[in-house]
């Protein structure tokens, strides 16, 4: 049980307060980063293939947590070619490595939130989630505060995986 002291401490988050003040124009997040170089989402972008890019989560399940995605607004799986479905392979299994050889977690959580029912958050644009996990990551900060603690920034953690890419 909770005493009301701890119910008030603050749990900081700094990185929010630039989404929370930022105007929000009800655009797709993840279009246009074959162009777009000044986006708030831009310095969480790690790669840009010819296809596909991977972005670093701004709302993580864990650190590390990237998302492979087509440029392409498309709100399913089989509507990718067959360029698009390899160079989606191709980058899941090069964020893995990377996030492998950076973080030495001890599994991933690979895959899509294929619409809404199924907890997607942008459900028309489709996107791989590739989600780091250690031993004992799940604890009692999403369960009883319905928070996560991510413990780096994530401007920092996208400089760390794209100087590794």
């Amino acid at each position: 049980m909770q005493s009301s002291e701890d119910a008030v401490r603050p749990l900081w988050a700094p990185w929010r307060i630039e989404f929370i003040r930022s105007p929000k124009n009800g655009g797709c997040f993840l279009c246009g980063k074959k162009e777009d170089f000044n986006s708030p989402e831009e310095t969480l972008v790690i790669f840009r293939g010819k296809h596909m890019f991977v972005i670093l989560n701004r709302y993580p399940y864990n650190s590390g947590h990237l998302m492979v995605a087509p440029y392409r607004h498309i709100g399913d799986i089989s509507e990718l070619d067959a360029d698009e479905q390899a160079e989606l392979m191709t980058l899941t299994i090069k964020s893995e490595c990377v996030l492998k050889s950076l973080m030495r977690p001890d599994g991933f959580n690979i895959g899509f939130n294929l619409g809404i029912a199924a907890g997607a958050g942008v459900a028309d644009h489709i996107h791989q989630h590739i989600v780091p996990r250690w031993i004992g990551d799940t604890n009692f900060m999403p369960v009883l505060g319905g928070s996560r603690v991510v413990p780096e920034a994530l401007e920092d953690t996208a400089r760390l995986i794209r100087a590794n890419w």
